[in-house]
């Protein structure tokens, strides 16, 4: 068995009602270094304060009373985005598809094969640490531009939609210098090296094409 280190990569939740398959991959996952916490049903997985912030969640299809798709479904629906691997005694193509277009890792059948396992959790560890880098850098983002005064924001918009200084001045009514100051400002409290770096931030706060569009209507083609 090929046994991957997984100190320090975050918890480790198993839903799945056959204590037997708990078990097993608790000892699985703790030899292989990772922090591991079963469940027997989803109320328990629920209730656990840590479980929101998990790594990864090895899913059971088959809960006895509970479908673990549906319960997958849930979960997405309640913006959990803890990556999952699902796992199941039987499985089908359509109960596969259902599972993958939920966002699942992969879909594994009893009794699967432990380096299949660790690989997939591994993919999972990595899903989710990408993620949680993402939504930091998309808080990062989101402070600095509730930061902004209206105008800075009006700011912003204009010169991530490709306006020069002196049509934003036109457009806004005000003069040239004042843009230059309302510009340095804006720039200084976004840390921006340059507008290249005002338009990814535009595109990470999702409002430059909502932007863009709004500049058409009006006729207003970027200079």
């Amino acid at each position: 068995m090929m046994v991957e280190s997984g100190t320090g990569s975050g918890l480790i939740c198993v839903l799945d009602d056959d204590e037997g398959v708990r078990d097993s991959l608790e000892v699985l996952l703790r030899s292989a270094n990772y922090n591991v916490r079963s469940f027997a049903d989803p109320e328990e997985f629920l209730a656990c304060d840590g479980a929101d912030s998990a790594a990864c969640l090895i899913l059971d299809i088959n809960l006895g009373g509970a479908n673990g798709l549906d319960f997958q479904e849930a979960l997405r629906e309640n913006s959990t985005t803890v990556p999952v691997i699902l796992i199941s005694g039987f499985g089908d193509v359509p109960m596969t598809v259902r599972g993958m277009k939920a966002g699942a890792i992969t879909f594994l059948t009893k009794p699967f094969d432990e380096d299949a396992m660790l690989t997939a959790i591994e993919e999972a560890v990595a899903s989710n640490s990408a993620r949680r880098r993402e939504m930091a850098a998309l808080t990062s983002v989101q402070d600095r531009y509730e930061s902004l005064t209206p105008r800075e924001r009006e700011l912003f918009g204009l010169v991530t939609a490709g306006l020069m200084n002196k049509q934003i001045a036109g457009r806004l009514k005000i003069s040239e210098i004042t843009v230059k100051i309302h510009r340095g400002n804006m720039v200084r409290k976004m840390k921006a090296d340059s507008v290249a770096d005002l338009v990814r931030m535009a595109e990470t706060l999702g409002i430059r094409e909502a932007i863009t569009r709004y500049n058409r209507r009006l006729g207003h083609q970027p200079g």
